[in-house]
């Protein structure tokens, strides 16, 4: 039996990013000519130009906030916003909400989602039961399963969410082989289990997303004969990496191309620094062109112990969205950048606020290669001009701030 669901996993990395890179800008046609709300977003971009990652980076991120603020521009003649590339009917199998509203299109492509690759590194294979207790209702999350458990040739029951004991008892008499859901869901299960004296010896792996999935909960199931391993999904992208039997991070999955960019910018940051997930979707049905998601993480260098040889993200890290109001006004993470873009010597900047309730203090923390004079004065000045508030300024060694992510720390009382 093979280790690998196909041969793109083991691919050379040139090879794989030649092709990927080769996919760009097709994919950036078919935005411009299927998805009205890219050709806008991509106006004057020509897709035959579109072919490194370099050239990538210089294209708009669209963030999550974004795309619902687009959606609702143009709800009246369209509830997908023009992001759509497909129309209802028969190559639109299902259409599905997600909180916001944000509406998104089924296509009618095998394994829709990508996740057949995500179980079969589960440890799924053709003919097993798998219990599915994502939601069916509204959000495409019961669906993104089933259709990748599908698509391997597996055998699904819809337990959706809720009703732990009717779930119980039809894991007890159907005997699947694994679970997909939430990792929280399955504690509850295999509690409930414990509690009422009801083996489960059929119940040996599990696929979990939708939640953090630390090791002391992963400890916890497998102390229970459960091996789970996790995914990163959402509902605008299917499948962006999976974790493996290895346990070092997740994997890339093989349809998409993902950057790692400094929060409230789009600009990629070093390979091993926490920043935002981007990603460019190579799905036709629903083009997102470098989509931020929202989430941190970083890149893992060197392969997957396993042998598949994408890329390795550490996994969900926080969120980037790090929005807060100082004195009375927003501060955002794009202004920090644009205070910081301002300086060539400045490497990374963090903007710490302290204090108590009604008594702000701001600092901005600056990582310099060398500090010319008067260098915090004029960062000062740059404060008060973009967020329109008054900031410290320290200087830093290149190095020293922490590698989490975080462009805007609230460090304040709130007690």
């Amino acid at each position: 039996m093979s280790d690998y669901y196909d041969q793109l996993e083991i691919r050379d990395p040139a090879e794989r990013e030649r092709d990927l890179l080769a996919a760009l800008p097709k994919q950036i046609a078919q935005a411009q000519t299927a998805a009205p709300a890219f050709a806008q977003i991509l106006e004057g971009v020509r897709p035959a130009d579109i072919t490194s990652r370099g050239a990538l980076a210089r294209l708009p991120v669209t963030r999550k906030s974004e795309l619902l603020a687009l959606q609702k521009e143009r709800r009246a003649s369209d509830p997908f916003g023009g992001f759509s590339a497909i129309a209802r009917g028969a190559r639109m199998r299902r259409v599905f909400a997600s909180p916001g509203t944000i509406y998104e299109p089924e296509g009618e492509a095998r394994d829709y989602w990508r996740t057949a690759r995500a179980l079969f590194a589960a440890g799924f294979r053709g003919g097993e039961l798998i219990h599915n207790s994502f939601s069916y209702h509204m959000t495409p999350a019961g669906s993104i399963m089933e259709t990748g458990a599908h698509a391997l040739g597996c055998t699904v029951f819809a337990g959706g969410t809720g009703q732990t004991e009717q779930q119980l008892d039809a894991i007890a008499e159907l005997k699947p082989e694994g679970y997909a859901g939430t990792p929280s869901f399955l504690k509850i299960l295999l509690e409930k289990a414990e509690e009422k004296g009801t083996p489960l010896p059929s119940l040996t792996k599990a696929l979990v997303s939708g939640e953090a999935f630390p090791p002391s909960l992963h400890d916890w199931i497998a102390a229970r004969g459960v091996a789970g391993t996790q995914c990163y999904a959402t509902a605008d992208l299917g499948l962006i990496a999976y974790e493996t039997s290895a346990r070092a991070g997740l994997v890339l999955d093989e349809g998409v191309l993902v950057e790692i960019v400094r929060p409230g910018t789009g600009d990629p940051v070093p390979e091993g620094e926490v920043g935002e997930i981007v990603v460019t979707t190579l799905n036709p049905d629903y083009p997102l062109i470098r989509f931020g998601t929202g989430d941190l993480s970083a890149v893992l260098a060197g392969p997957c112990p396993t042998g598949r040889t994408n890329q390795r993200i550490k996994g969900w890290m926080g969120r980037a969205d790090q929005t807060t109001k100082v004195r009375g006004m927003f501060v955002h993470p794009s202004q920090v950048a644009e205070i910081a873009r301002r300086f060539p010597e400045v490497e990374r900047a963090r903007l710490v606020v302290e204090g108590e309730m009604g008594d702000d203090r701001m600092t901005l923390k600056l990582e310099c290669n060398g500090a010319p004079d008067a260098l915090a004065e004029r960062v000062a000045e740059a404060i008060r001009d973009v967020t329109k508030l008054r900031g410290n300024v320290e200087l830093n060694a290149p190095g020293s701030l922490p590698n989490d992510g975080k462009v805007i720390e609230d460090a304040r009382s709130y007690k």
